[in-house]
């Protein structure tokens, strides 16, 4: 499985990857009680051994997002519901500064659901 996933991260192209490898060290600093797994093919990470998000990137921009599993019962205006009935994403532009206090913010919020 460690394999799986840093594969996963090495197999990106720049700017995406940088980008990727940052928000994963930015999501297992939030807390440590935050987990890092493999599952459906992507880097997943947990909060007690409960589904937080996961890493993955847009097929059509290539731009790395954060999936957040219970992204329906938080309400934050980075986040996009589109057609996710339960799940909303954090877009990430890599050529930018990524939003480290939007981050925080929703995980504050997610991690509230979990406590």
């Amino acid at each position: 499985m460690h394999n799986e996933i840093e594969n996963f991260y090495m197999r990106k192209k720049e700017p995406a990857k940088g980008c990727l490898l940052a928000l994963r060290d930015i999501i297992l600093n939030f807390s440590d009680e935050i987990t890092q797994g493999w599952n459906y093919g992507m880097p997943l990470f947990n909060y007690k051994d409960k589904r937080l998000c996961y890493l993955w990137t847009d097929k059509r921009t290539g731009h790395p997002y954060i999936l957040m599993v219970d992204g329906n019962k938080i309400y934050h205006p980075a986040l996009e519901q589109g057609d996710r009935k339960r799940m909303k994403i954090l877009p990430i532009d890599p050529r930018k500064d990524i939003p480290i206090k939007t981050i925080k913010a929703i995980f504050e919020e997610v991690i509230k659901l979990y406590s």
